[in-house]
């Protein structure tokens, strides 16, 4: 397979801003990748395309190429799926209306863990928006970062292994849809679907062989294999589920700002591999520097 040539590596297609549950501004992660010598980035916020423009003016200004992303939320049985989507229609019908739909629960979903959650602790649905940065989403992220200002946590680490962890009873459900529906989805959209951290440590791990090979067979293009949270073990088997299928892998750092450890980098993709996914998406171009 030839380089497209109009990019360049190293190639980072995991980034979070402020319009999710990031704690930087869209331009200001593209110039947080850009330092760390980044020069291909995808920003992949949560159920939503809103950051696309100010990443895209961003990319423009330092010579970089922007492959427009977003991270879709879907679920499985019990098990919370990340499907990262590339290169599709952000005006798709269907797409919209689902990641609408997302949005709109995640903002209810919020409220009722608040106050689950101020039934046992000095928290309000106040502190939780005075966290939120222009128009994001209000996630479990922004409860976090009000527990931390209340002084009733010390950090989003603690808060998730503590009060926003699903076994405290505070936790209710995100409605999602089954991660085969968002595969038809974005291939329906144009769209490249690779399957985000598909083999994390803990208690939800990695979905059977025979549930990603229903979803290889229904269009999923691959994996996010190289991911600080994927285990070893899972690494070795989605690597030869891959070669088997011929499937696109990607590393990336899963970047979300001061809200997690992870750095712009610390996983890239290979460009054989950027290229890869430039050629299956159709639903809207990269964008590349003025002078590719």
């Amino acid at each position: 397979m030839t380089t497209d040539v109009r990019f360049r590596g190293p190639a980072d297609l995991h980034l979070h801003s402020s319009r999710s549950d990031g704690t930087e501004h869209p331009r200001e992660v593209i110039s947080a990748a850009h330092a760390q010598g980044l020069r291909t980035v995808s920003l992949t916020d949560h159920d939503t395309t809103s950051g696309w423009s100010e990443a895209a003016a961003r990319t423009r200004e330092l010579g970089m190429t922007l492959i427009p992303g977003m991270e879709l939320s879907t679920r499985y049985q019990w098990q919370s799926i990340h499907m990262l989507a590339y290169l599709f229609d952000p005006d798709d019908a269907d797409l919209l209306a689902e990641t609408e739909r997302i949005r709109e629960d995640r903002l209810g979903r919020a409220a009722r863990i608040v106050g689950n959650i101020a039934a046992d602790y000095a928290l309000t649905w106040d502190d939780v928006l005075a966290q939120r940065l222009e128009d994001a989403t209000i996630g479990r992220p922004h409860i976090a970062d009000a527990l931390i200002a209340r002084g009733i946590v010390r950090d989003r680490e603690e808060a998730f292994a503590g009060i926003l962890h699903p076994r405290t009873g505070y936790i209710v459900p995100l409605y999602s849809p089954d991660p085969r529906d968002a595969v038809r989805l974005i291939r329906d959209a144009g769209g490249v679907p690779i399957m985000a951290h598909p083999a994390p440590h803990g208690r939800a791990g990695m979905l059977p062989i025979a549930v990603l090979e229903e979803l290889i067979d229904l269009g999923l293009a691959g994996f996010e294999i190289d991911h600080r949270e994927n285990t070893a073990d899972g690494k070795r088997a989605l690597h030869a589920l891959a070669q088997r299928h011929g499937l696109i892998v990607t590393g990336s750092s899963d970047y979300h700002g001061t809200g997690k450890p992870n750095r712009p980098g610390e996983n890239t993709t290979t460009d054989e591999n950027v290229v890869a996914i430039i050629s299956q998406g159709s639903g809207t171009p990269p964008v590349y520097p003025p002078d590719a």
